[in-house]
């Protein structure tokens, strides 16, 4: 089941943030829960996968996208972008953005597959690495 966040997934989507990103924001989180930022969860009995997202209409972006590691390779982050791009169109978005680690062939292999082509390179965007911002139209 997709959905929106609420405030008692707040403890289980700070644990899958910790675990699944390489630089976690938490103070990001617990404000997004609450809005304005969208953030969808993935609920499989619950919270195993979450999409934080910026609006600034037309433009939606990610600022996390994340699948607790023990469920990923499993087809949630698939499900998930799915649903999100398909909120995003419907809630009158043009275009979604991303950023992510420009090594990370992973994540960009699994982009790539949603569309979303690089745009941009940014230098120094994290602590040990470069980030690439990825876009795609809706």
């Amino acid at each position: 089941m997709i959905r929106e966040a609420r405030s008692e997934d707040s403890d289980r989507l700070s644990a899958i943030q910790t675990a699944a990103l390489d630089e976690p924001w938490p103070g990001l989180l617990d404000v997004a829960i609450t809005g304005p930022p969208i953030v969808v969860v993935l609920d499989e009995n619950g919270p195993i996968a979450y999409a934080l997202v910026v609006p600034d209409s037309p433009v939606a972006y990610v600022a996390e996208f994340a699948v607790a590691p023990g469920m990923q390779g499993r087809g949630y982050g698939t499900r998930l972008m799915r649903a999100l791009l398909v909120r995003l169109r419907n809630d009158g978005f043009e275009t979604v953005r991303l950023t992510a680690r420009e090594d990370d062939e992973r994540a960009r292999s699994f982009y790539d597959t949603f569309d979303f082509e690089m745009v941009e390179r940014i230098d120094d965007h994290y602590e040990d690495g470069d980030g690439v911002l990825l876009s795609r139209d809706l």
